[in-house]
C-alpha cells in the first residue's frame, strides 16, 4: 500500500497528468459533438440503416485515445525526464513491484477519466441528436450500457499501453510518436494494403478491433464488440509484458 500511495502522489503531482485527463474529456466530447453535427440537418427517413447513435457519441475517442495514452506514458517518462527513476528504484528495488504499482495507479485514473469522458460525450451528443428530431439512444436501450462500459474500458486499456510504451521508450516524445503511429496512422493507412493483409488490419489491428467495443450496431467488416475488446486487452497485456521485461533487464 505504501508503494501505491507513493505512486499516486507522484502521478498527481505531475501537472501533465491532469492536463491529459481534462483534455481527454474535452477532446472526446467536443470532437464527438462535431462529428454528430454532420447529421443534424438530416431527416430521420434519410438516415442510413446502420446508423448508430451510440457509436456517433464516441467518435471523439479517435483523438481522446491518443491523449489518454500519453497520460499513461507520463506516469513513467516524467521520472526518466527528471532523473528520479533512480531514486524510485532505490526505494523499491523490485522493479516488478514498482511497475505494477505504477500500472495500477494509472489504471485507476484512466478508468475514472474514461468513465467521465464516456458519460459526458454520450449525454452531449444524445441531447444534440434528440434536439434535431433524430432518434437518440438511451442508457436503457439494448446494448447501450454495454457500449458505454466498453468505451470506458477501451480508453483505460489504451492508457495501460501508454504506460508500457513509456517504459520501452523512456521518453515523452518517443512515446507520443509510437502512440500516434499505433492509434492513428496504422488504422488509417494499413487497411489500404492489398489483399488479406489489408483485410486483417481492417479487422484485427488491436486499436481498430477494440473500437467495436463501443458500438451497438457493428459496421460491416468489423469484429463483434466482445472479441474486439478481447483483442485489444491481449495486445495491451503483450505490450505490458514487453515493458516489464525491458525494465527488468535494462540499466536505468
Amino acid at each position: 500500500m505504501n508503494i501505491l500511495r507513493s505512486e499516486w502522489t507522484k502521478l498527481r503531482s505531475v501537472r501533465g497528468t491532469w492536463i491529459a485527463a481534462l483534455s481527454t474529456v474535452a477532446a472526446g466530447t467536443a470532437l464527438s459533438m462535431l462529428g454528430a453535427s454532420d447529421i443534424l440537418g438530416t431527416s430521420p427517413a434519410d438516415l442510413p440503416a446502420d446508423w448508430d447513435p451510440t457509436a456517433t457519441a464516441f467518435k471523439g475517442f479517435l483523438f481522446a485515445q491518443l491523449v489518454i495514452g500519453m497520460l499513461g506514458a507520463l506516469g513513467v517518462t516524467s521520472e526518466y525526464a527528471t532523473g528520479t527513476i533512480g531514486t524510485s528504484l532505490t526505494v523499491v528495488p523490485s522493479r516488478s513491484r514498482l511497475l505494477a504499482a505504477k500500472t495500477a495507479v494509472v489504471a485507476a485514473v484512466a478508468l475514472a477519466t474514461g468513465l467521465v469522458t464516456t458519460l459526458v460525450s454520450f449525454t452531449a451528443v444524445q441531447v444534440m441528436v434528440s434536439g434535431a428530431g433524430l432518434p437518440a439512444a438511451g442508457v436503457g436501450d439494448p446494448g447501450v450500457l454495454g457500449a458505454m462500459v466498453g468505451g470506458t474500458v477501451y480508453l483505460a486499456l489504451i492508457a495501460l499501453i501508454g504506460v508500457a510504451v513509456g517504459v520501452l521508450t523512456r521518453s515523452t516524445a518517443g512515446s507520443l510518436g509510437v502512440l500516434v503511429g499505433a492509434t492513428l496512422l496504422v488504422p488509417a493507412i494499413a487497411p489500404g494494403l492489398p489483399g488479406a493483409i489489408g483485410d486483417w488490419f481492417a479487422r484485427y489491428w488491436p486499436v481498430t478491433a477494440g473500437q467495436a467495443a463501443y458500438t451497438v450496431i457493428p459496421a460491416d467488416g468489423t469484429v463483434a464488440p466482445g472479441l474486439g475488446l478481447g483483442v485489444l486487452a491481449m495486445a495491451a497485456a503483450g505490450v505490458v509484458i514487453a515493458g516489464h521485461t525491458a525494465l527488468c533487464v535494462r540499466d536505468i
